[in-house]
């Protein structure tokens, strides 16, 4: 109990009073408080009022002297345990409800209270894992959220919704329309209006007014008490749960209160936020001790919190700074003292006289004075602002939480409670960072600021009256401020620069994400962002914080060993620049749509900048990046980037007017391009020794959450940049970053200083996708919102086949995540609609089962594919691969091209005319001049070149073609002038004159050993009759890196005229080659080409053939007035060229011309070399190689049609379709002996009894056919209370009873004959049909077991898999030896006659049983034979073996081993569609192992002989002498009558009596035999069932046929002889008042009663077919299903083959009587009549057996999964009665199962693992509520099977994640139910794992 009773009391007298209140007091409260209520309502109530002081100060400070004498917080912890205490305790609970009640009763009073609630808000709270919905379609803000009951009241048809598990808790907005539209509220909070709710009496609240007040106080006392500064052990934060648990009455009453509606929600909200009451109790040092000493911990509390109370201030030496010094920098508490302080020191002297390390430039906040007040002056004014501070000093305990948030509906409480936490705001800071809980309580925080934020009116108010944002920020930056580290970004020993550091616990463990979060929330109000971008000391201060974020978690290339440790630090980084710096950015730009706002990015842009210039200068940079270094944090560069985005696209601002000087444009680019240039690095392997952590970042900074904060602006940025730039410039930087610049020689042989050999081609490749990247990226330059959107998922489909929610995950969209919405989401059904296809859920026979996938359409690959994209886009490089696949399949497909393509040029959309500079890269000459050198070496095969190069430097021609400027004339002549001598390789900048110059002669350096050297230059004069066209000098060689440099040099200059410019000295460039290499000299090569005789000569190389290239518009003059031809859009480097070509020529008459000059010279063969004999060994080899590839490739294609042909005959699981029967069923009628192949060694030959051959089996216990009911509609599962499923009418239920019955009358040993067991955990027996010698199987597992990998079964209980087909298994069955099917010789008619056939019968059966070979002499096979029997036995659990009265009695086994055959015949059937009437080898056919289940059973049959005295074969063969000696005498229980016998157990045990192998004449003979009594038996009970009247009609009319000469095959005559027979007895007797029930109101018609004797027999008839179907190898005939039973009948021989077809067929003509009909039918009766006339209704109940069982089915499941999910996630366990953490729900028999629940375990099982022994034996099919997903348990193992609710795009919701609507997906269901029925869970699921019964 708590001790609110320790609570102080203010009035000094009554601390002399005894503890209790006085005696007469006491006795009576409610007179006390009724009277005192009646003085109060006086007009003059002064003395009432005093009067009820008295009383309180005296109840609620009863504990006090106690708590305050033992020395405080211990004692009363310790008091509150005892008994006194408590007691005191509760009695002042007591009083407080009396007391408010007024002396009524306190219910009545609440209920009173309750009918004046006005509010029309819902309000309700709840924590978290709480299931609310969210509706996008009714919201207003995002973060709208509502409880189920609400949410179901409402209608939200259509809308988008979707239902979540709360994470942080949250309160439920219906009826608010602030929030939320008000057409989604539910109907009871639709907007009441307040006139019909009375107004409240006075007196009704009356005592809550004066009562309340003291009890608050008394709650806050004593939270001042319980505190304790918490010292450096932890064990304090357990005292604090401690006194929370004491004080859980008191807050728990108080929540009761606020549940009590608007009326005592006013109240209260009075009490806590009047001033006047706080100031009056908590007056400071006042009379009493206790209330000063309270007091007093309350300040030390303030203290230590590092606050002051406001007049005490200046104790503590904390000046009021003036105006003008930052405020900042004066406000040092704790925390960020701590870290700075010892960095200040060593940094004093700095240069610009800063305030040490991170004060420097501190920025004045925008007003002076008030900011100390943020961190650290509170003054509290009411209970309100006290309780808060208490509630956050204790870390959010949840009922206070919920307390204070139950009030919220209570407007005006609303307003005061936001102003009191926002100005508790820094204090929760620091509380938060603290913490060490900080998870929970973060949830805690934002549970509260969620609610208050999210609302747009109160937070505009807030942050005009409360400065919100001001406090926010600094907060913040505060927070940020206690974890900074010095960088060490370019300058390590100089840089000014600080930044996060991400290792510390407040990034690691995402500390600061409420805060951030909270800031995300108010920046979505319009109102609230606008302050902010208007507010320039803010945004200076928030660029502050921002740029703490750049460049963090600084990453350093490792040139010489593994790093030892890979830090993971960098998700931090990752999510801190996504959440504190990205998020609140997409807010902000959220506000700048229209050209209105120009201002605001103005402000914001110029501020970046200046922050961005502080960097520069911090970090010490000039003009090179450090090598070797990469962050991938910018977060200053990325605000500028989408600042400038979003003022052109939406502002029409003037982009130049925000672009800063040229100079500060090349320092913008450096470190984005240094990014690019490092992703490259990172992609060839030259960052591998920092482990893999680096590639994750390299992932994560293109990531779909990521890249449109991160690469996207970057690529922006760059673009910005290269638009504004001098582009040689820029293309010389780019090559540089990307250390290829050495690479660029047309020399063959080159060194570079920067690269190794391996990485040149990839970096190469890098360099040249980044340009493409560059130049044709839209994204932020021109494309509209749906065209982005309409890019981006034609990207991600052409990867791969997505899901829609995949996709809506893949699809970056702003990150405000506080909207779950995407913008336009709308729009984002259309587009996905417009450019997919949508492939619905199909389920593969494999078992994977496959979701719903969306899938591009024809066109889109035709026209949309988009490679740049793609590559842009993808986070593993296989992806682009895959993409490329699907692209060259869909071409095949559709024929439009055969071979390997390249990825398709694209046309851009056109480009925003701000950015057209951009296109001046592709028109520069030092672009030209790389892609001629690299088009040159691809043509002479230089090293280290690939395809993918060639086709990128393809595409930048042609996109140079596509974006040429100026249409040059033809006239050549003006370009002439001095600009032509300018490097003498280019002309002039466009690249479609260009194209066609020829260059002759090109000065290269190279190392003296390269081949050039030898040759003797050219003489200058071999120039051609074309050369004459071009200046014939010789090109320069050619530096990029120098170029770069003059161009800075010249911009530089331009930019700053000033001359104290310091340019770093060009000593330290890296790129000066070191001197160790080999001494580098000049040659001049003769070139003769130009970039058109480049293409053309490639084109022949490509096509292998010489001359090609012929000019298609010689052909077809058309093309050059038609251009766009789809038979270029397509196809591979050929075709590339071509049309380029075509396009080249297009732009200008003279390029045609050249191109058709060039095609008429012969062109000599390309490259011109002499074939050496080196050359000859290199190409024979190729040869070689090919023709191994070939032989190779032959090879593998046999194997592939060898392996398909074992598929197809092996993995029957997977396709229970076109079968075709394994060797084991086949009717081949061979005499020979049946060989067996052996899958382990591989050898042949017959089974033989020293080496058995065993089949692959699988052994398992099933209750599948305890299922079956009478009726074809499938249960339901209940999904109301009043629904419910009861198991009594079940097979395996009927058949238990029915065994019951007859132990109860009969003799135990006979009951057991006469029914069979395994209904329920019978054992069912598979094979996937390969066999095994024993003893290779013995080995098998022996290596099995010492395998050390984990397998998903368990060997130790002889699990393996098939070594052929890896089908799951646990046994293996011998194969008996001799051949399978039964030999010619057995198979003829015989001519004996039906007495012979009998005795024979009789005779074989009595033979004394024994294995084949005596036992003494025990062989292999007999060994294995009782191996495999255990086996069987050990499969099921004992309950299901052992029903004898006299336990281990061998008749059990007996009735065990029989009853293993019919679950096999029985299971077949169900398998087979309950009937035969398919016909033919069945699929179980093939995997069934009758024939040797058979044998092994047999043989242990053969073991028990059953007394020849009761073989029930003389029963049915033989009449007695003297029928009474059968009756057994009194003592002695009867035998069971051979009517209530059960035939197809008969049949059984006759047969397996039987020595094997068995004739076919006396297996014939045994069915016709059995088929007259089971004849008999539907004869019986027909009659049991008919009237009265019926029998009467019946008897007499088969009396008057009796003498006719087919008598006894007519069954009107045996009708009425049984009835006759019968009614001697007491059969039809005492029907009394039953006979209503037992008669079926149909009239008997001839053909109906002919029905239901076919009926009763078909089951016996169709399980008898199937035995000789397996026994004999016939083929079962196919037939109609009205004429199975005379099928099947002939088919087993009952039917004489004469009989004719004509007239109508009746049953009875099957019928051949061994004996007298008439004779034995009565010897039979006798049996029963002498029963009956003691037991007559159990006589008549045992007669009529339910025979006609339907195919057993899994319950039905309701269409929509919120029907199951919201009765069964509340539903109490029955069991515990608690409501389960993992709810599941048996889909065999509807139970509801706690999973994994431990309050349900029984000695170690766990109870879903309990329930699938005693439901399935062993097999357990669950669907676990919270997921949605199915779970399938069999035997020690389970898996998890997936969902058969999907949604309306077919995917599944595991775990309810997305929370949308789910629907039944029938197809999947039926599959389940299918694999259910089947047995095949452990064939076609794959991952199996151990539950060790913790399920």
């Amino acid at each position: 109990m708590a001790a609110a009773a320790a609570a102080a009391a203010v009035g000094g007298p009554q601390q002399s009073q005894p503890e209790l209140p006085a005696p007469g007091l006491a006795l009576d409260k409610a007179a006390t408080a009724a009277h005192l209520k009646a003085a109060l309502s006086r007009p003059d109530n002064r003395a009432g009022a005093e009067e009820l002081q008295a009383l309180l100060e005296r109840v609620l400070s009863a504990e006090r002297p106690l708590a305050a004498a033992a020395g405080g917080e211990e004692a009363a912890a310790a008091a509150g345990g005892g008994g006194g205490p408590g007691a005191a305790e509760e009695e002042a609970l007591e009083w407080c409800k009396c007391l408010l009640a007024g002396g009524g009763g306190y219910d009545e009073f609440c209920a009173a209270v309750r009918a004046y609630d006005p509010a029309a808000l819902c309000g309700l709270v709840w924590t978290a894992n709480f299931v609310a919905y969210r509706c996008r379609t009714c919201g207003i803000s995002p973060c709208m959220s509502l409880c189920a009951e609400c949410f179901h009241q409402g209608d939200h048809t259509g809308h988008d919704f979707n239902m979540f598990r709360s994470q942080a808790g949250g309160a439920c907005d219906c009826g608010d329309s602030n929030v939320m539209r008000e057409s989604g509220f539910c109907k009871r909070h639709q907007i009441k209006s307040s006139s019909n709710i009375p107004c409240v009496p006075k007196d009704l609240l009356m005592m809550s007014e004066y009562v309340l007040p003291r009890f608050i106080f008394c709650l806050i006392q004593y939270l001042r008490d319980g505190y304790n500064e918490p010292a450096a052990d932890v064990s304090s934060e357990k005292d604090l749960n401690k006194v929370l648990q004491l004080l859980e009455p008191q807050i728990s009453f108080l929540e009761d209160l606020t549940k009590m509606g608007g009326a005592m929600r006013s109240v209260l909200t009075q009490v806590l936020t009047n001033q006047q009451n706080y100031k009056d109790l908590t007056s400071g040092p006042g009379e009493n001790a206790c209330a000063k000493k309270s007091h007093e911990k309350y300040l030390i509390a303030l203290k230590s919190s590092g606050l002051t109370y406001p007049e005490d201030k200046l104790v503590y030496g904390i000046q009021e700074p003036s105006a003008g010094t930052s405020t900042l920098a004066v406000q040092g508490f704790a925390g960020a003292t701590g870290t700075l302080g010892q960095v200040d020191s060593s940094d004093e002297e700095d240069q610009d006289g800063s305030q040490g390390l991170g004060k420097r430039k501190r920025v004045k906040l925008s007003s002076g004075t008030k900011d100390q007040s943020i961190m650290d002056v509170l003054k509290h004014k009411s209970f309100l602002e006290e309780l808060l501070f208490w509630t956050i000093k204790y870390e959010f305990p949840q009922k206070m939480v919920t307390f204070l948030l139950n009030m919220l509906p209570d407007q005006e409480y609303k307003v005061a409670f936001t102003k009191t936490f926002v100005q508790h705001y820094a204090f929760i800071m620091k509380t938060l960072k603290k913490s060490h809980e900080s998870d929970t309580m973060s949830n805690r925080i934002v549970h509260i600021s969620v609610q208050l934020f999210s609302n747009e009116e109160l937070a505009r108010q807030v942050t005009e009256e409360c400065q919100l944002l001001d406090i926010m920020v600094t907060v913040l930056l505060y927070m940020m401020e206690s974890c900074l580290i010095k960088s060490e970004l370019q300058d390590e020993e100089n840089s000014l620069h600080v930044v996060v550091n991400c290792g510390e616990a407040l990034l690691k463990n995402n500390t600061y994400w409420p805060l951030v979060s909270d800031f995300i929330n108010i920046l979505s109000h319009q109102s609230v962002a606008k302050r902010f971008l208007e507010d320039h000391g803010l945004l200076v201060t928030w660029m502050n914080f921002v740029s703490f974020f750049q460049g963090m978690n600084l990453n350093k290339r490792e040139l010489n060993e593994h790093v030892e440790f890979e830090s993971q630090t960098y998700y931090a980084a990752f999510a801190a620049e996504l959440e504190a710096c990205a998020q609140p950015m997409w807010g902000l730009l959220s506000h700048c749509k229209i050209r209105e706002t120009q201002e605001y990015t103005r402000n914001v842009v110029r501020y970046c900048l200046e922050a961005l210039q502080d960097w520069f200068d911090a970090i010490n940079f000039v003009d090179e990046p450090a090598p070797n270094q990469v962050t991938f944090h910018l977060p200053l560069h990325r605000y500028y980037a989408m600042f400038l985005s979003k003022a052109v696209k939406c502002q029409e601002l003037d982009l130049d007017s925000v672009l800063p000087d040229q100079e500060m444009l090349m320092k913008l680019m450096i470190h984005p391009l240094q990014i690019q240039a490092s992703l490259a690095e990172i992609h060839s392997n030259m960052w591998v020794r920092n482990g893999l952590q680096i590639k994750g970042q390299a992932m994560t900074y293109v990531q779909s959450h990521f890249c449109n904060s991160m690469i996207d602006p970057d690529i922006y940025l760059l673009q910005v940049c290269a638009s504004r730039l001098d582009p040689d410039y820029f293309i010389s930087s780019v090559f540089e970053r990307f250390k290829v610049v050495d690479l660029l020689t047309m020399a063959s042989q080159h060194q570079n200083t920067v690269l190794d050999a391996e990485h040149e081609r990839s970096m190469l490749e890098g360099a040249l996708t980044f340009l493409v990247i560059l130049l044709s990226l839209r994204l932020h330059l021109g494309m509209s919102d749906d065209e982005i959107l309409r890019a981006e998922m034609v990207a991600q489909l052409c990867m791969n086949d997505r899901t829609h929610s995949s996709l809506l995950d893949l699809i970056p969209e702003n990150p405000n995540p506080k909207s779950g919405i995407i913008p336009g989401s709308y729009s984002f059904e259309s587009v996905l609609s417009a450019v997919a296809d949508f492939k619905a859920p199909v389920f593969e026979p494999g078992g994977s089962m496959q979701q719903g996938m969306y899938t591009p359409k024809a066109e889109v690959w035709d026209q949309e594919f988009d490679p740049v994209m793609v590559i842009l886009r993808t986070v593993y490089r296989r992806d682009v691969q895959s993409a490329m696949d699907r692209y060259t399949a869909f071409l095949k497909q559709s024929g439009k091209f055969p071979g390997n393509p390249w990825p398709p040029y694209k046309k851009r959309t056109s480009l925003h005319p701000s950015y057209k500079g951009l296109m001046r890269l592709l028109h520069c000459k030092t672009l030209h001049i790389v892609l001629f050198t690299l088009l040159y070496k691809i043509l002479m095969d230089h090293q280290n070149l690939s395809e993918h190069v060639l086709c990128m430097v393809l595409y930048l021609i042609e996109l140079g073609l596509e974006n040429s400027t100026e249409d040059e004339s033809d006239e050549e002549t003006s370009v002439g002038g001095p600009e032509r001598c300018h490097d003498s390789w280019f002309p002039g900048s466009n690249l479609v004159s260009n194209m066609r110059h020829f260059i002759n002669y090109v000065r290269v350096r190279v190392p003296e050993t390269a081949p050039e050297v030898k040759r003797d230059s050219p003489a200058s004069t071999s120039s051609d009759n074309l050369g004459s066209l071009q200046n014939s000098g010789t090109a320069q060689v050619f530096s990029l890196v120098a170029e770069r440099r003059k161009k800075f040099q010249e911009i530089i200059n331009r930019s700053n005229s000033e001359a104290n410019q310091v340019v770093r000295p060009k000593t330290s460039s890296k790129w000066s080659a070191p001197g160790s290499a080999p001494q580098l000299t000049t040659a001049i090569l003769e070139i003769k080409e130009s970039i058109l005789s480049l293409l053309i000569k490639l084109h022949h190389k490509l096509s292998g053939k010489q001359n090609s290239y012929y000019p298609p518009w010689l052909d077809d003059i058309e093309i050059l007035i038609q251009p766009e031809i789809p038979k270029y859009s397509h196809g591979d480097g050929i075709t590339a060229v071509e049309r380029i070509l075509l396009k080249a020529a297009l732009q200008s008459r003279m390029n045609k011309r050249i191109i058709e000059e060039i095609c008429r010279k012969v062109t000599p063969p390309v490259p011109p070399k002499k074939i050496t004999a080196a050359e000859k060994k290199t190409l024979d080899k190729e040869e070689r190689r090919q023709k191994a590839r070939e032989r190779q490739q032959k090879l593998l294609a046999e194997f592939a049609s060898r392996q398909k042909s074992f598929m197809e005959t092996a993995m029957d699981v997977d396709s229970p379709e076109n079968d075709i029967p394994m060797e084991i069923t086949t009717a081949e009628l061979q005499v020979s002996e049946a060989v067996y192949d052996c899958v382990i060694c591989g050898q042949s030959g017959p089974s033989s009894e020293d080496r058995p051959t065993g089949l692959v089996v699988l052994l398992q216990a099933s209750s599948v056919l305890g299922q079956c009911r009478d009726n074809v509609e499938p249960k339901k599962l209940p999904i109301t209370e009043e629904e419910q499923i009861y198991p009594w009418d079940t097979c395996a239920a009927v058949h238990d009873v029915r065994l019951s019955l007859l132990q109860r009358y009969f003799k135990d040993s006979s009951c057991l004959l006469a029914v069979s067991i395994g209904w329920e955990g019978g054992v069912y027996v598979q094979t996937c049909g390969h066999t095994l010698h024993i003893d290779c199987h013995k080995s098998y597992m022996e290596s099995l077991r010492n395998d050390q990998v984990l397998q998903g079964f368990s060997v130790d209980k002889g699990e393996f898999t098939c070594p052929l087909c890896r089908q799951f298994a646990n046994s293996v069955l011998p194969c008996y030896p001799g051949s399978n099917v039964e030999n010619n010789l057995w198979q003829r008619p015989s001519n004996k006659s039906m007495q012979d056939l009998i005795k024979e019968v009789e005779e074989l059966q009595g033979r004394p049983g024994a294995f084949p070979v005596s036992i003494s002499s025990e062989t292999n096979l007999s060994k294995e034979m009782e191996s495999v029997m255990k086996d069987i036995k050990n499969t099921t659990q004992k309950k299901y073996r052992d029903y004898s009265k006299t336990p281990g009695s061998p008749d059990n086994d007996f009735l065990f081993m029989y009853s293993v055959a019919r679950t096999n015949l029985e299971l077949e059937l169900i398998h087979r569609g309950g009937n035969l009437c398919s016909g033919g080898a069945s699929t179980a056919g093939k995997r069934s192992c009758l024939n040797q289940l058979f044998h092994v059973l047999a043989l242990h049959m053969r073991l028990y002989s059953i007394d020849s005295e009761y073989n029930p074969w003389k029963k049915l063969t033989q009449l007695v002498e003297d029928m009474n000696s059968q009756l057994g005498n009194e003592e002695q229980q009867p035998e069971v009558p051979i009517l209530y016998h059960d035939v197809t157990s008969l049949l059984l045990i006759q047969i397996l009596m039987m020595p094997q192998p068995l004739h076919k004449e006396h297996f014939t003979c045994i069915v016709k035999v059995l088929f007259t009594l089971l004849y008999t038996q539907a004869l019986a009970a027909l009659s049991v069932k008919c009237s009265e009247e019926d029998r009467s009609a019946w008897k007499h009319m088969g009396a008057l046929k009796k003498n006719t000469c087919d008598a006894e095959k007519s069954y009107e005559v045996l009708l009425s002889f049984i009835i006759n027979e019968l009614s001697k007895g007491k059969l039809y007797h005492e029907e009394g008042t039953q006979e209503c029930v037992m008669i079926s109101p149909i009239a008997w018609s001839p053909e109906s009663m002919e029905k239901y004797l076919q009926d009763f027999c078909l089951p016996f008839l169709r399980i008898t077919s199937l035995l000789q179907h397996h026994l004999f190898g016939e083929d079962l005939p196919s037939c109609q299903e009205e004429e199975e039973f005379s099928v099947l009948a002939s088919c087993l021989g009952l039917l004489p083959t004469f009989y004719q077809t004509e007239h109508p067929f009746i049953s009875a003509s099957c019928l051949e009587w061994p004996v007298p009909p008439f004779d034995i039918i009565t010897q039979w009766c006798f049996e029963i009549k002498s029963f009956t006339e003691r037991h007559a209704e159990q006589g008549k109940a045992l007669l009529i057996q339910e025979s006609r069982w339907k195919l057993p089915h899994l319950l039905q499941l309701p269409e929509n999964y919120n029907t199951i999910f919201q009765y069964y996630h509340r539903k109490t366990c029955s069991v515990c009665t608690k409501v389960p953490k993992d709810p599941a729900v048996c889909l065999v028999c509807g139970t509801f199962v706690c999973l994994k629940g431990l309050c349900c375990k029984q000695q170690s099982y766990c109870e879903c693992v309990l329930h699938s022994q005693n439901c399935g034996a062993g097999t357990g099919i669950f669907l676990l509520i919270n997921a949605s997903v199915i779970i399938i348990i069999r035997g020690h193992r389970f898996c998890l099977w997936g969902s058969v609710y999907l949604d309306a795009h077919g995917e599944e919701d595991r775990d309810l994640r997305r929370g949308k609507p789910l629907y039944i997906c029938k197809e999947r269901y039926k599959v389940l139910e299918q694999q259910w029925i089947s047995h095949t869970f452990d064939h076609i699921n794959k991952r199996w794992g151990p539950h060790y019964n913790g399920l």
